[in-house]
């Protein structure tokens, strides 16, 4: 068993165990994990540059796991293996932005 299959089976136990399967459906699983989202953001508002690589490890931690717990119950739900969606996008991604065109830039693909 890998540590992310036996990571998703904690998930799926822990949530199981309350009952609370019934409201993890995809749009409300998707909501948290923008909310989550949210609060990881929350962690470096209003931080000059050099103060937001200082952010407290322990709430960076709490609430990273927390937005990764939402997008592996949703992943899981659509059946998909996270792994293989993103070596999908970097695929993707590596077409759009072509090292020559994208080394040293953050432009957006449409404007290289």
């Amino acid at each position: 068993m890998t540590k992310y299959t036996e990571t998703i089976n904690q998930l799926l136990s822990f949530n199981d165990e309350r009952d609370w399967e019934q409201f993890h459906d995809s749009r409300n699983l998707a909501l948290a994990l923008f909310l989550e989202a949210a609060e990881l953001n929350e962690l470096f508002l209003w931080k000059k540059d050099s103060e937001s690589e200082k952010v407290d490890p322990e709430k960076l931690k709490e609430e990273l796991a927390d937005v990764l717990s939402y997008a592996f119950m949703l992943a899981e739900k659509h059946n998909l293996d996270i792994f293989d969606i993103v070596q999908e996008k970097i695929k993707i991604n590596a077409k759009k932005y072509p090292v020559e065109k994208a080394k040293g830039t953050a432009k957006k693909y449409t404007e290289l």
